[in-house]
């Protein structure tokens, strides 16, 4: 197949996931990475930094979160405030954590007001693949996308329609179940799964109302968590010509926390739909629309204390064209409307647009490989930004590669930087980013490694001042970084280690706060993992950890580091039926991620699985 041909019907395959598993021609071209490109391309291909966690290791690694499947994964920082469902900040390559745009199915999920995703409130029972891009990616998805991407694709069902389920609970109080059916036909797929998940939790704060520090107040009690989410997800193909395919996915949840505020009831909503049209094999056009809703309401001990609903409608086109052998093109447009609705806050503006026009070039060439893209961000408030970005790999021989890259990314100031009440700003100018990155890899026969390093600069950069209670904006920052990743198969151990180093560093000249390392990002962050299969029989361990951090910009609060060892086990006792076991922090370990914030302890699970092979 000429290799434009082969790019394009990769892309039909990523529209129909479950068609494309159950051929077994699309087999041979897993694992494949959408996010790098916004088509279809293989993992080991990408000039950006990326990595695919697929189902297979998400169910493998029995996490109960998604912050605990992330942690520790290579250029990834994380905070949380108590435990299972807080608040959780992701820092992605030692940049904000507003930095790092977050997709499910295609649609941008980070929220208007603040621009974080609710990754504690995403259930791991609903997520079939994640894909995670590290670098400036601002030229193929606009504003925010300094650090990088990361794509949540919901579950997809091949096969004859079949029913499962899982079934578990353990220490505090942890209970959680969740099934669902779906299969594919001949033309199309379909699927709907529900989850549950409830927790007494732990005491999420050790504040203390004499000193007015930490939650500001002393509430040494349990502070539970529940989810409930569903799902329906479907495509259909009316013939080689057009496709179709939706997702809906809605998590509910309710948090009980110490201090100001007491109890939350949250929801996110996600809304999807693609159409795809492929007239010949050297053009594909395809038309995507989608909705994301954020929506909380926070008690205190006298009623509602604040409220917030925010909806971001999207809509995009596309079309990748073959224009010769080994080269594509792919240029399209990007509409998003952010709303604030019933917001408690009463911002100043609470709405605002932004269309985005983009145009990417690949192309192979021999044993070197292009991609070059551009991009113009209008963006309603803040005016025209353009932004670009250009990579290039060289395959050496003996699954040697070299790569290196070069790409702007910017982020408009949130509604909460500019018009929250108590801390906002008005007068904040856009971050803007210059980052850089080389890269070795190698891929072998059950073996693989790779080393990048990389700088990114931003300007203009927003934090918020623990001094002055405001939002600020450091003049310049610098990161540094490099990240080693490697696998291997030995002696039937499936072994993956991750080891990340960030030096994030304020570079204001003049400024008191000079060199000093960006809040509540480590230096270092490992993490390895190694499973065995004895028949019937599976066993696994988890190492992860971090470095210190500095909890606050003038570095004067320092959080040590840690280094936590799950055990799991997995006994098959029919094809369709396992048992599963867990014990998390085996050691006890006794940590904080942010200051006055406690995490848990050592913790057991017990789950039965049913899931037709």
């Amino acid at each position: 197949m000429k290799p434009q041909s082969r790019l394009l019907s990769l892309a039909v395959l990523a529209t129909l996931p479950a068609l494309a598993m159950a051929d077994e021609a699309a087999e041979a071209l897993d694992p494949i990475l959408v996010t790098a490109t916004r088509t279809p391309i293989a993992l080991q291909d990408s000039i950006a930094p990326a990595q695919v966690i697929d189902r297979e290791q998400i169910e493998a690694s029995q996490a109960t979160s998604l912050q605990e499947l992330l942690a520790g994964r290579a250029g990834i920082n994380l905070t949380n405030a108590g435990g299972l469902g807080k608040q959780t900040s992701l820092f992605l390559r030692g940049t904000n954590s507003s930095h790092t745009v977050v997709l499910v199915d295609g649609v941008r999920i980070n929220s208007a007001d603040l621009n974080l995703a609710m990754f504690q409130d995403l259930p791991l029972a609903q997520i079939e693949r994640i894909e995670i891009v590290r670098g400036p990616q601002s030229s193929l998805y606009g504003a925010d996308a300094i650090g990088g991407v990361i794509q949540i694709f919901t579950r997809r069902n091949a096969g004859s329609f079949a029913p499962h389920f899982q079934l578990g609970g353990g220490s505090n109080g942890l209970r959680q179940a969740s099934g669902g059916i779906g299969g594919s036909g001949s033309n199309g797929w379909f699927g709907a799964d529900i989850a549950y998940q409830h927790s007494d939790g732990i005491d999420a704060c050790r504040g203390s109302a004499t000193l007015f520090t930490g939650c500001f107040a002393d509430e040494p009690d349990r502070d539970g968590y529940r989810n409930l989410s569903k799902s329906l997800r479907g495509g259909y193909s009316f013939n080689e010509q057009w496709t179709v395919e939706g997702s809906a996915l809605r998590a509910d949840g309710e948090n009980h926390y110490d201090g100001y505020y007491n109890y939350s009831e949250t929801r996110q909503q996600v809304l999807a739909g693609k159409v795809r049209y492929t007239p010949s094999e050297r053009l594909s056009l395809t038309a995507n629309v989608g909705r994301g809703d954020n929506e909380s309401d926070n008690f205190g001990d006298f009623g509602v204390r604040g409220s917030a609903q925010t909806h971001r409608d999207s809509a995009s086109l596309q079309a990748d064209i073959g224009v010769a052998d080994g080269q594509l093109l792919s240029t399209g447009v990007d509409w998003s409307q952010d709303n604030l609705d019933g917001s408690s806050a009463g911002y100043l503006v609470d709405s605002r647009r932004n269309t985005g026009v983009f145009v990417q070039y690949q192309a192979r060439f021999g044993r070197h490989q292009l991609q070059a893209s551009a991009r113009n961000d209008d963006n309603q408030q803040f005016g025209n930004h353009a932004t670009g970005s250009l990579g290039w790999a060289m395959e050496l021989g003996h699954g040697l590669r070299v790569n290196a890259s070069y790409g702007t990314a910017f982020k408009a100031p949130t509604f909460s930087d500019l018009y929250d009440p108590w801390s906002g700003v008005p007068t904040l100018d856009p971050e803007k980013s210059k980052s850089a990155n080389i890269g070795v890899s190698q891929h072998g026969q059950g073996w693989h490694w790779g080393l990048d390093v990389y700088e990114t600069r931003i300007d203009d950069l927003i934090t918020y001042d623990a001094a002055t209670f405001m939002m600020q904006q450091v003049e310049k920052a610098r990161i540094r970084g490099a990240e080693l990743t490697a696998g291997a198969v030995l002696a039937g151990f499936d072994i993956n280690a991750q080891l990340s180093f960030t030096d994030p560093r304020n570079r204001t000249a003049g400024s008191g706060q000079f060199d000093n390392w960006l809040a509540r990002r480590a230096q270092q962050t490992a993490r390895l993992d190694v499973d065995r299969r004895f028949g019937d029989f599976r066993a696994g361990l988890t190492v992860q950890g971090a470095g210190k951090r500095f909890d606050d910009a003038d570095n004067a609060v320092k959080l040590g580091g840690y280094g936590l060892l799950d055990l799991r086990a997995e006994y098959a006792l029919t094809p369709a039926w396992s048992v599963l076991a867990r014990v998390a922090n085996v050691f006890d370990r006794q940590y904080e991620t942010i200051a006055w914030y406690n995490q848990p302890g050592r913790e057991y699970q017990l789950s039965v699985r049913y899931q037709p092979k």
